[in-house]
């Protein structure tokens, strides 16, 4: 069985911030999954140095909880062609917030100013476009995912987490507009698609 080590802790520990957590998350490579689909455990991506997403996200979520935030996980759904994106919900002061990983220059952290849940989904909206057409893709988010509910080792497992991935998946999910508005949706100018271009490392 993994554990932690003193010198893993004591860091943790001094990332006392939401933003301080967001800081460690954007030192932390891209993984491009270049050896097969992963979906590692905190301690894992901690040690390896990288993470996608959904990895930044837990890894986030449980540095977190160590400062007394609860362990959430959020779903952004995105059309087929399009790659989802999952990111850490916070609540700080009554307002929500939220870690973020990614490898573009958009989707990126949000700063606890939003009064629900739905708010901090739709402040995602209008950047989650695809680069090739300007589309705006984001059509669905999830109910809030407390990592609290699966097992007590969960973020020091060896195995990749997919049984997390499954709930996440299985979760009640809303749409984030009726099919009339998503309809009319004007594309991303091309200034946006240029600027949504930028990727902080390269494959």
């Amino acid at each position: 069985m993994q554990s932690f080590t003193q010198k893993e802790i004591s860091f943790m520990r001094k990332l006392n911030t939401p933003a301080k957590v967001q800081d460690y998350l954007n030192t932390l490579e891209f993984n491009f999954e270049k050896e097969g689909e992963t979906l590692k455990s905190p301690i894992q991506t901690m040690r390896l140095g990288n993470a996608h997403c959904m990895e930044g996200a837990l890894l986030g979520a449980y540095v977190l909880s160590i400062h007394g935030f609860r362990p959430l996980i959020l779903h952004l759904k995105a059309i087929r062609g399009d790659y989802d994106h999952v990111i850490a919900p916070f609540k700080l002061h009554g307002l929500w917030g939220a870690l973020s990983k990614t490898n573009h220059a958009v989707l990126r952290y949000r700063e606890p100013v939003y009064r629900s849940i739905r708010e901090l989904a739709m402040s995602y909206f209008h950047e989650y476009f695809l680069n090739s057409t300007g589309q705006k893709t984001l059509r669905q988010c999830s109910l809030l995912l407390n990592l609290n509910t699966f097992e007590a080792d969960w973020m020091t497992l060896e195995g990749d987490l997919w049984g997390i991935d499954e709930e996440l998946d299985k979760i009640k999910h809303y749409d984030i507009a009726p099919k009339g508005a998503i309809k009319n949706l004007r594309k991303a100018e091309d200034v946006e698609i240029e600027a949504g271009k930028i990727e902080e490392y390269k494959k």
